[in-house]
């Protein structure tokens, strides 16, 4: 596919799969989006705090027929971890202190109700030692769904650890080849499901899910190539994301390109009434919000890129 083997030469040291994991998550619940407003990277105070995604419900009584998304209510705390980072107990009660902090956050007294709370953690792999941990302090696992596992015992929230790799491999695609080890089949039918997509946003989301599995299934997406109908697949993904790029490209070109002219007429007029560079530099400065030395570029006739 063109284009395709600059972006699989060399696997960087550590692959941000995060921006993946939030194209996933939206496609998840692409058919329920009008019921919930994603918030990606939320800030849970003034200081560098944050969690991975909060995904608020328009409203108290949500209902989700998505299975990851069935333990939902008005607000849920998701903390994503990629194949390279691991699941601890202390990972799993760091998310629920998230969850404490967001709850703290109300304007009023108990605004944020802690019944309307639920915590999501999301995981490639079976954890298993977290899940030991879990079952040792008296906790219970319950496997409620295919890779879904709800926790009971001594927890502020409802709380679900999902387990990407195990989830049903008809419904969640997505998710599943947000992976170092995704399987072809999986692939082979997030592209066709993504072939199908006419909003442009569920497409950008495929295309950072796809970006995503491919620095990391090099290999994979290699032999998958040499198949034309797939091949032809992953282009027809990557066209709309592409022409939105280009666009974006043009825009910012035209948009220099007047700047520069208005600025050059304005440094013309400041001639025609003898104005001194000096004045004219600072003029400059005043009206376009220049650096002197950008500035005194334009009066020079000499603007560095």
């Amino acid at each position: 596919m063109k284009g395709m083997g600059n972006r699989m030469a060399g696997t960087p040291d550590k692959i941000q799969f995060h921006p993946g994991f939030y194209g996933a998550v939206e496609l998840e619940f692409r058919l329920e989006a009008t019921e919930l407003e994603f918030n990606i990277e939320y800030n849970l105070s003034k200081e560098p705090l944050r969690v991975d995604l909060l995904v608020i419900g328009k409203s108290d009584d949500i209902q989700l027929a998505n299975e990851v998304g069935r333990i939902f209510r008005r607000y849920n705390v998701i903390e994503y971890k990629s194949p390279d980072d691991g699941l601890t107990i202390d990972d799993f009660f760091k998310t629920i202190g998230y969850a404490c902090l967001y709850k703290s956050l109300g304007k009023t007294v108990n605004q944020i109700p802690e019944k309307q709370i639920t915590v999501s953690l999301f995981r490639d792999s079976y954890p298993q030692e977290l899940f030991n941990s879990l079952k040792e302090s008296g906790r219970t696992v319950v496997n409620k769904f295919p890779g879904v596992y709800y926790i009971d015992g001594n927890i502020p929230f409802r709380l679900q650890i999902v387990v990407m790799s195990r989830l049903e491999r008809e419904r969640h695609s997505a998710l599943r080849i947000l992976s170092k080890n995704a399987k072809e089949e999986d692939v082979r039918r997030f592209l066709e499901e993504a072939a199908a997509y006419e909003n442009p946003g569920d497409r950008q989301n495929a295309d950072a899910v796809f970006q995503v599995s491919i620095s990391a299934n090099q290999e994979l997406y290699e032999k998958i190539r040499g198949d034309e109908t797939m091949c032809k697949a992953m282009e027809q993904l990557m066209q709309d994301v592409i022409v939105k790029r280009e666009k974006e490209a043009a825009d910012k070109a035209a948009k220099i390109a007047a700047r520069n002219a208005s600025i050059a007429a304005t440094v013309d007029t400041c001639r025609d009434f003898e104005l001194s560079d000096r004045e004219i530099v600072e003029k400059l400065r005043m009206k376009y919000g220049l650096t002197e030395e950008k500035a005194l570029e334009y009066v020079s006739g000499v603007v560095m890129a």
